[in-house]
């Protein structure tokens, strides 16, 4: 072969790779791409499997309207497997390797902990859509699950006033939601005149099957005369067993009521609910909410996922809430840049499903409804008692001194997630 025609057939080969190149290139930006981070297997993939179809049909959905910006959404789904190092890795190959534009997930603080270093270094923007601990405000994260002033305070004010409960039995999973939910809760509790006697604390680990033993001294503390509750963070498919034994124990609503924070319709529709019966959940929804808007959002749900008889649930419509404010702040801002789009989605609202509006505050907490609901025998939740008003997300915990003096505001002039207002000092990462 003559030396020109080599030397032409060479050209042409790295002419057409600079053309794949420059293709691959074009078919990316044609789209945006939206990180879904939860796990699908593993001891959480009970709870978290659900947000992951749920994110699918939020975007599905948004497509049908023309997308975003004149581009279409494309979901990149990854699963962390309930493996807590694995959401760090998974969430740094999103934002490096697939370079998408924002990401929903995580289900357990100690998954959002691992990843919160991630998304700072790398300035991504995680949706945190359950709830949690409080004692945090990253410029990175925007929480829509509900703060312990959203959930656990108002539960125990039930308990209190309600139910006229006197001890307290705060059982959790052993890892920093329940243990710092819990601090706060035995804080609360003493500042209302509750004994350290009349708190029992126990922490058991993921997965913990074995409730024999625990669900007998729940019920021997709850024998000495006073009326004794169990607030509950047991996370993942912890609950099927301890539920069960409960049942099997025979301990009554009645006798010893449950208020749950990390149980809802999608655990409960793996195991016989009957014994149960009137056990108690705190959340910001329930799929039995009557609203036109609710009654939507499930026929939709049932639609995209072919199975009517596939439940919702309180994460569900956080996820709901945190998609619908990033897609309003990425048309306000014109743009998916971090920066940009933390700054346009301060001050944004957008229908729940509970039948009022929710705000994204400059804490990057949101406004919810509080809601306790019984458990039926058909698995779902009857609403017992809510707040006649929606409750704003408080970072920090008013109850734990070292918190007390601390604010989260990500607007001038203050733009910083833990700002001590006795010091006038901020601790840690800001604008």
């Amino acid at each position: 072969m003559p030396d020109y025609a080599k030397s032409y057939r060479r050209l042409c080969l790295a002419l057409s790779a600079v053309a794949l190149l420059f293709g691959a290139e074009a078919r990316a930006e044609d789209t945006i791409k939206v990180g879904i981070l939860h796990s699908l297997s593993g001891t959480m993939a009970i709870s978290e499997t659900t947000l992951k179809d749920t994110m699918l049909m939020l975007i599905n959905e948004q497509n049908k309207k023309g997308g975003l910006l004149g581009k279409k959404l494309e979901p990149v789904v990854v699963d962390p497997a309930s493996n807590w190092p694995l959401f760090a890795e998974k969430t740094r190959e999103l934002l490096t390797k697939d370079k998408v534009a924002a990401i929903f997930g995580c289900w357990t603080s100690v998954s959002r902990k691992s990843v919160l270093p991630v998304v700072e270094e790398l300035n991504g923007l995680l949706f945190y859509p359950v709830q949690y601990e409080g004692e945090e405000s990253s410029k990175n994260v925007f929480y829509t699950g509900a703060a312990p002033n959203q959930q656990a305070i108002p539960a125990v004010d039930y308990l209190m006033k309600e139910l006229k409960v006197k001890r307290w039995v705060l059982a959790g999973t052993d890892y920093v939601y329940p243990r710092t939910t819990n601090k706060i809760l035995e804080a609360y509790l003493k500042s209302k005149g509750v004994k350290d006697k009349d708190i029992m604390i126990n922490y058991t680990p993921f997965g913990h099957s074995d409730w024999q033993s625990i669900v007998a001294e729940i019920k021997k503390f709850g024998s000495a005369g006073k009326k004794t509750a169990v607030v509950s963070t047991i996370n993942g498919d912890a609950n099927v067993p301890f539920y069960k034994e409960l049942g099997n124990q025979g301990i009554s609503s009645e006798a010893i009521p449950v208020v749950a924070f990390s149980v809802g319709e999608e655990e409960l529709s793996g195991i016989d609910t009957k014994p149960l019966v009137g056990h108690l959940a705190a959340w910001n929804y329930f799929m039995s909410v009557d609203t036109p808007e609710n009654a939507v959002f499930i026929t939709k749900w049932h639609q995209f996922i072919k199975n009517r008889s596939r439940v919702t649930n309180d994460p569900m419509e956080a996820h709901y809430i945190g998609f619908n404010m990033w897609v309003k702040a990425v048309e306000k801002a014109g743009t998916t840049d971090t920066d940009a789009v933390g700054k346009a989605i301060i001050g944004v609202e957008v229908p729940n499903l509970t039948g009022g509006t929710s705000k994204m505050l400059p804490n990057h907490h949101i406004t919810k409804p509080v809601l306790i609901g019984e458990i039926q025998d058909d698995g779902q939740f009857q609403t017992v008692w809510q707040t006649k008003t929606l409750v704003e997300g408080d970072a920090w915990s008013d109850y734990l001194p070292e918190s007390k003096p601390i604010i989260a505001q990500w607007t001038p002039p203050i733009n910083c997630g833990n700002y001590n207002t006795k010091t006038k000092k901020c601790s840690g990462q800001k604008y």
